[in-house]
């Protein structure tokens, strides 16, 4: 895929948004891609954000990607969708299964948000990236402030590959292939000092990444 002058919408959290880096506007991975190609890049990301709605979340409450994916521009060319890690960490909805079509559960959720964009961007090419490594992801109680035990983030990250290959939609596997692992202790000082958020240079990684594999669809 040629990226100059294409618009680009990424949908994400707090990664996608920036955080972690010292000027968020312009260190972020969507800033990069789009000084690197030309490509026209409007960020979506915000902070705390999951995939799945939340139990007893009042609707006008919500801002999971499900109901924000509806208010993005409608004449985007890519939708880069990058998340699922804050439904590890901190999110209260049940994984549910394959066969849910609700918001409520995290199944449920990549289903209702998929069939979304593919009615609303008929056109486009939609991409989703699963989350990264980050520490202590294997507690079932995300980062501990769940009130009861749900799964590890790699369940998460299969979960999200397990829809998307229901829907044939590509996915850049960053949970395998990122080359950032934070419980190695060095990894973590260069590029996610907290463990979780990429900084500068963890940025300028996942936009050689996200680039590399635009290029190849």
């Amino acid at each position: 895929m040629e990226l100059k002058s294409k618009k680009i919408n990424f949908l994400g959290d707090s990664i996608t948004y920036g955080h972690g880096t010292t000027v968020p506007e312009e260190n972020r991975f969507s800033t990069l891609i789009a000084n690197e190609t030309g490509a026209i890049c409007r960020n979506y990301g915000i902070g705390g954000s999951r995939i799945a709605a939340q139990i007893d979340e009042p609707e006008e409450a919500r801002w999971d990607y499900c109901i924000r994916a509806l208010s993005m521009d409608k004449d985007a060319d890519v939708i880069v969708v990058f998340g699922g890690t804050n439904d590890y960490g901190h999110g209260n909805a049940p994984l549910g299964e394959m066969s849910d079509r609700t918001p409520f559960t995290f199944y449920g959720a990549v289903h209702t948000l998929c069939t979304e964009l593919l009615e609303m961007y008929p056109q486009a090419d939609i991409v989703f990236l699963t989350p990264l490594h980050r520490c202590d992801e294997d507690n079932l109680r995300g980062d501990g402030t769940k009130s009861k035990e749900f799964a590890t983030l790699k369940d998460y990250t299969n979960i999200l590959c397990e829809v998307l290959e229901y829907y044939s939609i590509p996915i850049l596997d960053l949970y395998r292939t990122s080359q950032m692992q934070p419980e190695f202790d060095f990894i973590r000082n260069l590029y996610m000092p907290d463990g979780l958020h990429p900084n500068d240079a963890g940025q300028k990684l996942l936009a050689r990444k996200i680039i590399a594999y635009l290029r190849s669809l």
